[in-house]
This record gives C-alpha cells, sequence and structure tokens, in this order.
C-alpha cells in the first residue's frame, strides 16, 4: 500500500473541550508533498524552529529533508505519511513502513507554532494504530539522534526504549544535513504493540 491509497475515508476526533476545531487525520497524497517539506524543516532546521522543542538546528545545519526523499517515501510499498490538518493547514505528519513484522516510525514533526499541546501524542497513537490494523505489526521501531536526550526521554515515557544497538550519521551527505558536531549517532529504540494498543513494557 502507498500513501496515495488509503484504505479508509479521512477521520476527524470530536471536537476539543474548548470548542476549536479537532485534528482531522489522513494518508498524504503527491500533492501534499511541498506543504510536508515545509513542516518538516520548520520543525527542526533554521531559525523557525527554535520555537520549539524539537529543534535540531543547535547540531545540523542544512535540510532535514526535500521534496524528492518525500515523493520516495510515498511511492514505497507498505509505506504511508500519515498527516494532521487543523482548519485545512498541516499542522502535524509522520512517516510509518512495514519492516517484517514490526513498523518504522520516522519524519515525526509538530508545527513550532502548537508543539506542547498533545498534537505529538495524537500522531503516535495513531501510527501505532495503522501500524497494527493495516499490517498486523507487533511492535515500533524508530531512531533518534543520541544527543537528542530530551527527545529520547519523550519516547520512553510512551513506551519506547533504548534496545542497545545504535546506528552511524550519514556524514558527507548533505541530504541529511551539515553536523555541527563530530560525533553524532542515532539511538535504536522500540515498543511492543499490544492488539489493545498498549505497550508491553509500560508507557
Amino acid at each position: 500500500m502507498t500513501a496515495a491509497e488509503p484504505t479508509s475515508a479521512p477521520t476527524t476526533s470530536a471536537p476539543t473541550a474548548g470548542g476549536a476545531p479537532a485534528p482531522a487525520f489522513r494518508t498524504a497524497e503527491a500533492r501534499d508533498v511541498p506543504a510536508l517539506v515545509a513542516l518538516v524543516e520548520s520543525a527542526y532546521r533554521g531559525e523557525s524552529s527554535r520555537a520549539g522543542w524539537t529543534t535540531e538546528a543547535h547540531l545540523l545545519e542544512g535540510q532535514r529533508t526535500d521534496a524528492a526523499a518525500v515523493a520516495e517515501l510515498l511511492g514505497r510499498p507498505d509505506s504511508v505519511v500519515l498527516l494532521v490538518e487543523r482548519d485545512g493547514a498541516l499542522a502535524a505528519c509522520c512517516h510509518v513502513e512495514r519492516r517484517g513484522g514490526a513498523a518504522y516510525f520516522g519524519m515525526f514533526s509538530v508545527s513550532p507554532a502548537i508543539q506542547g499541546g498533545g498534537l505529538g501524542r495524537q500522531v503516535l497513537a495513531r501510527a501505532e494504530e495503522w501500524a497494527r490494523a493495516e499490517w498486523g505489526a507487533t511492535a515500533m521501531e524508530m531512531t533518534v539522534i543520541e544527543q537528542r536526550a530530551d527527545l529520547i526521554a519523550w519516547y520512553e515515557r510512551r513506551g519506547f526504549a533504548r534496545t542497545g544497538g545504535f546506528e552511524p550519521f550519514p556524514y558527507g551527505d548533505e541530504r541529511f544535513g551539515v553536523p555541527l558536531r563530530s560525533d553524532l549517532r542515532f539511538v535504536k529504540l522500540v515498543k511492543r504493540l499490544t492488539q489493545s494498543g498498549s505497550a508491553q513494557n509500560g508507557s
């Protein structure tokens, strides 16, 4: 399945307690690529990203992704980009990909202006729901830059655990950014999924 072939119509949660429009989830299509690139860049790179806590501007310069990379994700089999809109504007997104009996979670971005309001938790929960329902995944995997201790702790509070494994940072490949330090690497995290949606190792 590709991101352009959703198995169900877009879903919208009930209005929030304050009466504000609820976030609407749907799968991304080719027409969404420019907005997705802009969202990811705003959440991680440059001065605009410093308005939120997910910024990597202190670790990396240059781009986080580009249109070709996002379009490639949309075209892969067993790969989907989930996005969230508020008032018709893109507010958050993530990439979920089937890898054997597990699902990989990545490209997780929330607009810096609305970070800290709980939308990120909703996106993560929807990604886990998708992985279980569409692929029968029993685990969610991801990698996070080791120096992002605050972000790793956020995932750990949501049931993820370090596997003890690491992946090297792709130094020399500016498609992933220009490092500002020489010791970057990725920590591997995993969360066991149950059919009820709870984590076997806690939440």
